[in-house]
């Protein structure tokens, strides 16, 4: 399996094989992870002060705060996903 890295805004990288879910921040129970997140010490704000988007919690229980958007997220994720499937299926041929 080969390491995967995806933007998460403002030069900011995150390991995609290490996420779990990108999530809207709007909800009550996603406000409590943050929340909780915060108290741990397991919150890492990647927003550069502007207003969180998005919200991504990962394997190792960190809750990551993103200034983008989550389909933005999402859709950079399948695109990194695409770009290595299309690259395994050239190196077959």
């Amino acid at each position: 399996m080969s390491i995967k890295f995806i933007n998460i805004g403002f030069g900011n990288i995150v390991s995609a094989n290490r996420l779990i879910a990108i999530v809207s921040p709007e909800s009550a129970p996603i406000k409590r992870i943050v929340t909780e997140a915060r108290s741990r010490g397991m919150l890492i704000d990647a927003t550069y002060g502007r207003r969180t988007r998005a919200v991504i919690v990962t394997d190792s229980d960190h809750v990551i705060l993103s200034a983008v958007q989550p389909d933005t997220v999402a859709h950079r994720l399948d695109i990194k996903e695409n770009n290595l499937k299309e690259h395994l299926m050239e190196e077959d041929e």
